[in-house]
C-alpha cells in the first residue's frame, strides 16, 4: 500500500512539475509583448512575425467599412462574442448610435420599452438609431436574452 500511495505522489510532483514548464514557456513566449509595455503600444508597435501576444481594444478595432469603433464616444456598439461593446454608451442628445454584429451568428437589438427595435443582424450588418430625448435606454438581444447594454443620453 505505501509503495502505490509514493507512486502517486511521485507522479503528482512530476504532472505539477510539467505544467509549471508549459506555463513557464507560454510566458517566455509572450514575454516580448507583456513586459510592461501599455496596451497602446502593444497593439500598435508589436512588428510583423515578432511573435507573441497582440493585444488590441476594441476601441482600435479597424472597422471592414474603414471606420473606427470608438468606445470612447459610444457612437459605434459592436457586438461580438455573445456581447455589446461598450456594454454602456453615453452619448449627447440627438446622437445616433450604430450597432454592427462582428458575431458569426444573427443577433438583434430590443428596447424593452419598444423605443427601438432592429432586424436580425446577420455577420457583419448594422443597425442605427437616433436618441432625441435624454434618458437611460437599457437594451437586450432578444435571441439571446442574456445579452444587455444600455445608451445613457444626456
Amino acid at each position: 500500500m505505501t509503495k502505490h500511495n509514493d507512486n502517486r505522489a511521485w507522479q503528482r510532483r512530476g504532472f505539477r512539475r510539467c505544467m509549471a514548464g508549459v506555463g513557464t514557456g507560454v510566458m517566455l513566449m509572450a514575454g516580448g509583448v507583456l513586459n510592461g509595455m501599455p496596451i497602446r503600444q502593444a497593439a500598435h508597435g508589436a512588428k510583423q512575425g515578432a511573435g507573441g501576444l497582440r493585444f488590441v481594444r476594441v476601441a482600435d478595432a479597424a472597422l471592414e467599412d474603414g471606420g473606427q469603433a470608438t468606445a470612447a464616444d459610444g457612437t459605434h456598439v459592436l457586438v461580438d462574442n455573445f456581447s455589446f461593446a461598450p456594454a454602456t454608451a453615453a452619448i449627447p442628445v440627438g446622437t445616433t448610435v450604430t450597432w454592427t454584429n462582428r458575431d458569426d451568428i444573427p443577433h438583434n437589438v430590443v428596447s424593452p420599452e419598444q423605443k427601438f427595435k432592429s432586424p436580425v443582424l446577420d455577420t457583419n450588418e448594422k443597425f442605427s438609431h437616433t436618441f432625441a430625448v435624454a434618458g437611460t435606454y437599457k437594451y437586450y438581444c432578444s435571441i439571446h436574452p442574456r445579452m444587455t447594454g444600455q445608451v445613457v443620453v444626456r
